[in-house]
């Protein structure tokens, strides 16, 4: 009896061990961010830990500009890649 508890076990832990981790979703409420030059913007997350973007209130796509590290407005190229634009988003209200 012992030995075939211990053979259970042992399969449900390997079979635990093939499972894909389940993708935690992206945080529902309205984040509060502030920018270098000090604005306060108002954004929401989409997405999971994979796939991931920001947006305003008006639903326009936000993308985090690395070398400086302002959020600005982003674009997609023809090849359907998103990438930010020169345009820093300004200081809004939070209106959510």
């Amino acid at each position: 009896m012992k030995r075939l508890i211990l053979i259970l076990a042992m399969g449900c832990g390997l079979l635990a061990m093939g499972q894909k981790p389940a993708r935690v979703p992206a945080y529902r409420g309205v984040i509060e961010r502030m920018q270098p030059n000090g604005d306060t913007i108002y954004v929401r997350l989409h997405g999971d830990e994979r796939r991931h973007w920001m947006t305003l209130e008006d639903g326009k796509t936000l993308v985090i500009e690395n070398e400086k590290g302002y959020i600005c407005y982003a674009k997609k190229k023809k090849n359907g890649q998103i990438v930010a634009t020169r345009k820093r988003v300004k200081q809004s209200q939070k209106r959510f």
